[in-house]
């Protein structure tokens, strides 16, 4: 309410009422206005307003600049805070900006509230995120701003992206990338590279390699040729998880020596820790040299206090070379400790869901039927719904062989 905004503006000033009043209201007449039991006129509005050293506009809005700033601050300082220490942040922010989101109408700095605001209903799976997104992605439009647009279309693929419905979330980016680039005159560096790197991302989610290969190396040297490094990390770790899942060793050699070497330049721990797992993987199912494997991994556990993110990949991968190994209880007890993160790509969960593949080889291998059956069923559903890879052909071909 106007009498509320003119208070708190004048309590911000540390003003009294008697000072604001000045020598064209009555602290009467101020204190009515404040309570919303009077109405000023124009003239006087004027008046409060140059007191304040504020606009009219100002008092007129339903929140102003300044309000509008402050909260924004409050939003991104929330909005940046890690997701696993703060649980909550997305109803932190469901809280902080619902009551006034509505007259969110104008401005980048509500155009931004507004987009943050349908990250968390997503992320707290509230139906109107679409509509609030589409709110925020016209007013991006009217303000010209590219990147913020295209996060919102990012945004809106992923939605359908985390449900692995990938040919869906290919189809909408798809359709958001065509509006982007037909309304927006200059598209700048690192929002084309956004765009590249999650097309590419998307084109092998539904396992076609040859487009996503295309648009992966033509991103690349565009940040070549702008000397960017932005998303170089995630293209290199793209193009080498993809010639993995090749027969193309020439390649698989090239992009696993340019992973090496952004690492090494960057001094890119997650580069480097993606290198040494895919050279580790290398050992075990193609050269079959499981001690070596194992000694890479130990080397690894020993080197890296936190491998993190990483760290039920190594556990699987030892768990893998130790049941090559024949040491099938140690085994086991490495694959429990394979805990899923929150992944969604094909390949990453491929990676990830063989690990029900070899807890049922090592079940069986000790004798436990009931145990590899059921783990082994899981291996199957799981892959499912997943392209082919040579994961999955690897379950089936077990499933087979355990239960003909």
């Amino acid at each position: 309410m106007l009498g509320e905004r003119i208070k708190k503006l004048r309590k911000q000033k540390k003003l009294t009422l008697e000072a604001l009043a000045g020598n064209q209201l009555t602290k009467g007449m101020l204190s009515l206005i404040e309570n919303n039991k009077a109405q000023p006129s124009m003239e006087s509005l004027a008046y409060i307003a140059d007191q304040l050293e504020v606009e009219v506009a100002d008092l007129l809005e339903v929140i102003s600049s300044d309000e509008l700033r402050d909260i924004l601050e409050q939003v991104e300082k929330i909005y940046n805070l890690d997701r696993e220490k703060t649980p909550e942040k997305y109803k932190q922010l469901i809280e902080l900006i619902e009551p006034f989101a509505e007259n969110l109408t104008q401005g980048y700095q509500a155009a931004r509230i507004l987009e943050i605001y349908s990250y968390a209903l997503f992320r707290d799976d509230q139906e109107n995120w679409l509509e609030v997104a589409e709110r925020a992605a016209k007013m991006f439009d009217q303000l010209n701003i590219a990147a913020n647009r295209t996060n919102i279309a990012i945004n809106r693929a992923f939605s359908k992206f985390i449900i692995h419905d990938y040919d869906s979330s290919l189809e909408i980016f798809v359709r958001e990338r065509s509006e982007i680039e037909a309304n927006y005159a200059y598209i700048d560096p690192m929002t084309r590279l956004d765009l590249d790197y999650h097309e590419a991302v998307l084109h092998y989610a539904i396992g076609d390699s040859e487009s996503a290969t295309r648009i992966m190396e033509q991103a690349i040297n565009y940040a070549k040729e702008k000397q960017l490094f932005y998303r170089v990390d995630e293209l290199y770790r793209l193009a080498a998880a993809q010639a993995m899942m090749s027969n193309n060793e020439e390649k698989r050699r090239y992009y696993l020596e340019k992973l090496k070497q952004y690492g090494e330049f960057a001094d890119n721990q997650g580069s480097l820790l993606f290198y040494k797992l895919l050279q580790v993987m290398l050992l075990t199912s193609e050269k079959h040299d499981y001690q070596k494997a194992l000694e890479e991994i130990d080397q690894m556990f020993v080197n890296q206090d936190d491998l993190d993110f990483f760290d039920p990949w190594f556990n699987l991968e030892k768990g893998k070379v130790l049941f090559y190994l024949g040491r099938y209880e140690e085994a086991l007890s490495y694959l429990e400790k394979v805990v899923f993160p929150d992944v969604h790509h094909p390949f990453d969960l491929s990676l990830l869901y063989v690990v029900d593949t070899f807890k049922a080889l090592c079940h069986n291998k000790l004798g436990n039927k009931e145990e590899a059956y059921t783990s082994i069923n899981r291996a199957m559903a799981n892959f499912q719904q997943l392209p082919e890879t040579p994961f999955k052909t690897f379950t089936e071909e077990n499933y087979q062989k355990l239960f003909a």
